[in-house]
Parts: structure tokens; sequence; C-alpha cells
């Protein structure tokens, strides 16, 4: 496994390539040693599928706050994704910046997202399935969010959602 830090620190794509022969594929989703290589302290306390069926489904920009701030894993089981990442760290030199890269099932990448981190994506397919590794129990008390399409972050989305749920079409603009 190898961890590709991103310009927006501790956000890094995971690269896991593929073994495989005539019975199939196996490819390692998650390793202790590679993420502490790379520097990344992550225990996973809670996995969680996200399963999409239409193409260009929206979900996001969502983020964690107080207590249940989060990092997660996130990876494309079935299908292929645009995973965003945005910056909402007031500390940091990249905030209000974001990272997007395609998720695929084909190729096994996946993103790692610290804290701090606002976290959405755009199916490019129908059926997309997603899973995601966390390191703290999910708080509906601490959910947060901004609009996917907040000029002061201007993400060049591939596509205009078709199908976006009403609280994630009304997040308020982040300012």
């Amino acid at each position: 496994m190898e961890c590709l830090a991103t310009p927006i620190a501790g956000l890094f794509e995971l690269i896991s390539p593929s073994q495989g022969d005539e019975r199939g594929a196996f490819r390692r989703s998650w390793c202790r040693d590679a993420f502490g290589n790379a520097g990344i302290e992550f225990a996973p306390v809670q996995a969680s599928l996200s399963e999409n069926f239409a193409c260009h489904t929206l979900r996001g920009m969502h983020f964690q706050v107080g207590p249940a701030v989060e990092q997660k894993l996130v990876r494309c089981l079935r299908g292929q994704i645009f995973d965003v990442a945005l910056d909402l760290r007031a500390d940091s030199a990249t905030c209000g910046q974001y990272w997007a890269v395609t998720l695929s099932a084909d190729t096994g990448n996946a993103l790692f997202i610290p804290r701090g981190c606002a976290h959405g994506f755009l199916t490019l397919c129908d059926a997309a399935l997603l899973e995601y590794l966390i390191d703290v129990p999910y708080s509906p008390a601490h959910a947060r969010g901004c609009r996917w399409d907040d000029p002061a972050f201007a993400i060049a989305w591939p596509a205009t959602p078709t199908m976006i749920s009403e609280r994630d079409r009304h997040w308020p603009d982040y300012a």
C-alpha cells in the first residue's frame, strides 16, 4: 500500500495494487503499518457503506464538529465517484482549498481525509457503492455541512448533480 501526500496537509490518496490470478484478486484495504510509516495516526472504530443508485448523485459537503470531529478513509467498492476533500482548518495554509480525485472500484484507490476537512462526492455511474472507515462514532448532533456549490470554494465538479438531498441542497454558504 502506498500513501501519496496531496497539497493539503494530512490528506492522502492510497494506492493498493491488486494481486490476481485465475481465482480472482486480492487487495489490501487498510494497513496500520503503511499508515504509520506515512505518519498517519488512524484507528478506525466504525465502518459504513454508502449505496447510491443513480449517476450524478451528490452527497456533501459533510463534516463533524466538537468531540465528534473525525478522520475517515473512503473507498469506492463498486463503480466510480468524483471524491472531494475541502480543508476547513482555520490554521491551515490550505484553508478553503479542495482536493479531488476519482475513486474507482477498478483501480482500488482510496482517500484518507483528516480532521477538519469536509467531504463530498458525485457518483459517475449508476449503482456506486462506497465504504467508509471512521475513527469516531457518528454523532448527528455534531453533523455539519457547507453547500457543494459554495462560490467561496469553486469546486470544479465534473457534472451537475441530478440527485441531491434537501439537507445537502440547503447547507449554508461556509463564510
